[in-house]
Formats: C-alpha cells, structure tokens, sequence
C-alpha cells in the first residue's frame, strides 16, 4: 500500500534512535521479517487483530508495518496506560497476540495470561527469510485507534489503509513535506499526531524520524541548537513546557536555541487548543508562527492554517485538500452565513470506517453521510475557529452561546494560573453559570472575586466565570485530556 515504507530512496536515513542510524533499505528487510514472522506459513492475517506495547523505536516502526504487510490490523498501546485500559482495549478488540519488549513485558504479562492471549517480544516474530505477502485493497482494514473516551469508554476507531494513505498525501500536499526533512518524534504513539502526522508522513516522504522514547528537553533542546531538524510538531502543554524551559537559561543559550527553532521550515502545535499567549511567545522567541490544525482520531486532519499564508492565532484555519466541511445548527440546517456556530461535519476519503464491534455507535456518528465530530466550530472572515465540544464546552448562559475554549485561552494569561478548565453549571438566573477551575502556582492563592477583577476588560462581562474552585491538579484521562464531566460536581 502507498503509506509503507518508502522505497525510491533506500539509502536514505529513515529512522535515529540513540546512536543508530537506521535506512530504508535497512527497516525494510526489517520489516518483511516480522512480516514472515508473524505468518508463520499462513498466506494472510486476514485481519486477525494484533496489539503492541512498545516506546517509539525502530522496534515500533517494525512492528506496525509488520503487521501491515501481513495483513493484520494493528493496535497501538499506550505505554504509560493502566492494567484496566489495556484490558479493556484487548477485550473489545478480540486481539489475538500481543507484542512488546523485554522492557515492558512484565507489566502486561499478567494480563495476557489471565485473558489467554499469547504474548512475545519483537525479535520472537523476526526470522530469516521472505514470505509471500498478501495483496491489501485499499479498503483492507488497516489499524484500529482508540478514542480519549472523555465521557464513556474508549471506542476502536477502525482506519482502512485508504483512510490512512488518504490522511498521510492529504498532509504531505498541505505541509510539503521533502525527502531531507528531519524530525523529532517524542509523541504518543497510541494515536494519530504521532502515528499519522509525524511517522507516516515522514516514512512516506522518504524523511529522517528522531525517534525519543522518553522526552527529554534537555538533550531535545541540545539537537535544535545543533540545527537537527527541518520539523516540529507537538502539543500546546510541550510549547509552554519549551518556553519555561527556555527562561531559564542564560542569554547564550538561549539564543542558539532559539536560533535553532527559527532555522526550521515549520512548527505545528495541535490535539488541543493553543492559547494565543503562547502562540504570541513562541513567535517572540523563535519568530516561528505555529501552524496550528484541527482533526481527531476518526477524521485524521480535517483543517489547517496555510503552509503559506497567514496563521492566525486561536484559529484552525481551512478545510485540507479533498475535505469537505460543513457547519449544522441546533436546527439541523447548514450553516450559510460566517459568524454563526455549528457542528463541524466531515466528508472525506479520510474519515473512518467504523467503531470496531460497535454498529449503533458509528450509525450515530453519521448524518446524511457526513460525520458528526460533536465539535462546534465558527468561521470568521474565512478562518475556521473551533469553540469546543458540543457537549462539555459550549455554555449557554443568559441567552449567549458561549466557548469554554475561548475563555480558557485567557484565564491562561493570569500570572498565577497553571492549569484552567472552564464549564457551565447549572444556574436558576442564567441557564449556565460560567464556573472555573484553577490550578495555581506555589505559594498563590485566588478568589472569584479577585478573578473577577482581573478579567475585567479582558473578557466580556458575560463570560467572567461567577463561581471558582482552586485544586491542586485538573483530572485527565489516558490521553491527558482534562475529563470536564469530573469538574461539575465540584459546584454542587
């Protein structure tokens, strides 16, 4: 299929891990040997689920393209996940192996042996050889995803190989990815930033992966001063984390840094908003605009702010080559007109194909043949921005539509605010009373009054939060995503 492994450029470097230097040529022949391996004289996985609990590495590329060529489907496991969650994602997969290293075996050994399912390490499955592979249709089941089940369990999002070459050339046009790209990936890869936006895009283009099991910034920050990479992509809470990291540094090294991430061709932040504050302080720092987008794990990318163009902070941008988006009111009706918010709905040859084992699911994922994101978005003056989940993040308080989102963004401003999450509660005079809940620096302390007056000025009179409560640390599910429906009670 077209997202395997380069071949035009088999010299090239394809992956860095440590020391090592691995070429397309190389991870290859890697790669046809997991593939026989898992095999084992049989013609087809014929879809057989296979999962993996592995770090970025060579290891990791080998596994997922192994199975890949065999046939399978391939699941993805969250290294830092619990017991329950791989259990879980095991269970309603019908997974029938597992694959890990010597390094993770003993924390999913004993739940592989209380379900039965046999479990090896990478080198068991590679053998000498070559085997007859498959031929895989683009509408072969290709790899099932779980989502950040923020309100229920993680559902299996099944992605065909034509989703995923669809997801990979849809980035490569839009991105402009070349074959002398260099880039560092130290996100998840349990999902699909990491396994779509940076390896498969990269491996596609015939361009170089840095893989970090563990993110490290120093030593990160030591490649970027060195002008390693051509690329970086990562999520907003990595920037602020960079920006901290940065400030502490003398005036040196800082700038060799800096200069480092100015010198690549892009920056991309995405999987959560960026708040425009930081947007504005990378830019001051680097002189890099971040490209910021839009997708989920069923979508792939749907919108982008131009390669070439103007980004605009706190804005996703435009729908990406063959994407097709539409906005819906509460009414059903297509939004026609900018300014007025809507569902985001996609049609695209990127979009998923099913929740595996799950038909009422995914029949109520779609309307009419689009799908549904159950994320509401505005256009204003040609620029998609999104103002949250239909669900947890759109507030109707005294007649106004409100986006928790936006008023995050701000509340993020505040000195002594490390962590915000905004929702609306219950109220008899508003309908929904906009809440906060903060996470504060060392030694800070907050009222709502105090919070009130800040946001004076800075914020709409009706979209200042009225109630507060201060905690030590938000509440995050497997993805990291802040689990809102957790919060409400606090007001209670």
């Amino acid at each position: 299929m077209p997202h395997a492994l380069n071949r035009e450029l088999p010299d090239n470097i394809a992956l860095i891990e440590g020391d090592a230097r691995v070429t397309y040529a190389e991870l290859d022949r890697r790669v046809l040997r997991m593939a026989a391996g898992l095999l084992a004289g049989e013609a087809d996985l014929q879809e057989a689920r296979v999962a993996f609990l592995i770090p970025a590495s060579v290891d990791y590329v080998t596994v997922l393209h192994g199975i890949w060529r065999a046939g399978g489907i391939a699941i993805p496991l969250n290294v830092a996940a619990t017991e329950p969650e791989w259990e879980h994602c095991l269970t309603s997969a019908g997974v029938t192996r597992v694959i890990t290293t010597s390094d993770h075996r003993d924390s999913i050994q004993g739940l592989c042996d209380r379900l039965a399912i046999p479990l090896g390490e990478v080198g068991e499955f590679e053998v000498d050889g070559s085997a007859r592979l498959p031929n895989l249709t683009p509408e072969r089941r290709a790899m099932i995803v779980f989502t950040s089940g923020t309100t229920s369990k993680p559902k299996g999002a099944v992605t065909t190989h034509g989703n995923i070459a669809a997801q990979i050339t849809t980035l490569i046009d839009a991105w402009a990815w070349q074959s002398d790209d260099v880039i560092p990936l130290f996100l998840p890869l349990h999902h699909v930033h990491g396994i779509i936006n940076v390896l498969s895009c990269a491996l596609w283009a015939g361009a170089t992966v840095h893989v970090w099991p563990k993110l490290n910034l120093e030593a990160l920050c030591a490649r970027v001063a060195a002008d390693a990479y051509s690329l970086f992509m990562a999520v907003p809470t990595i920037y602020v984390k960079l920006i901290d990291y940065l400030q502490t540094l003398d005036d040196q090294q800082l700038d060799v840094i800096c200069e480092g991430f100015a010198n690549m061709r892009l920056n991309v932040s995405g999987s959560a908003a960026c708040p425009t504050e930081v947007f504005e302080e990378w830019r001051q720092l680097t002189g890099q605009a971040l490209l910021e987008r839009y997708g989920m794990t069923e979508i792939g990318m749907a919108l982008s702010n131009p390669y070439r163009g103007e980004r605009r902070p706190g804005y996703v941008g435009q729908p990406l080559p063959d994407v097709l988006v539409q906005l819906v009111d509460d009414a059903g009706d297509v939004v026609t007109e900018e300014g007025i918010p809507g569902e985001i709905r996609i049609q695209s040859p990127t979009v998923f194909l099913e929740y595996w084992d799950n038909p009422q699911a995914t029949a109520a994922s779609f309307e009419a043949g689009w799908f549904c994101t159950g994320d509401i978005g505005v256009v204003e003056d040609g620029y998609f921005r999104i103002m949250g989940r239909s669900s947890v993040d759109i507030i109707k308080s005294g007649g106004y539509k409100l986006s928790a989102l936006e008023i995050e963004n701000k509340l993020l401003a505040h000195p002594d605010i490390v962590e915000v999450a905004v929702v609306g509660v219950a109220d008899r005079t508003w309908g929904e009373a906009v809440a906060a809940v903060v996470s504060l620096a060392a030694g800070a302390e907050m009222t709502v009054d105090s919070l009130k007056a800040w946001c004076e000025g800075k914020l709409s009179g009706y979209k200042i939060p009225k109630k507060l409560v201060v905690t030590e640390s938000l509440p995050r599910n497997a993805m990291g995503k802040v689990t809102k429906p957790a919060l409400k009670p606090l007001f209670e």
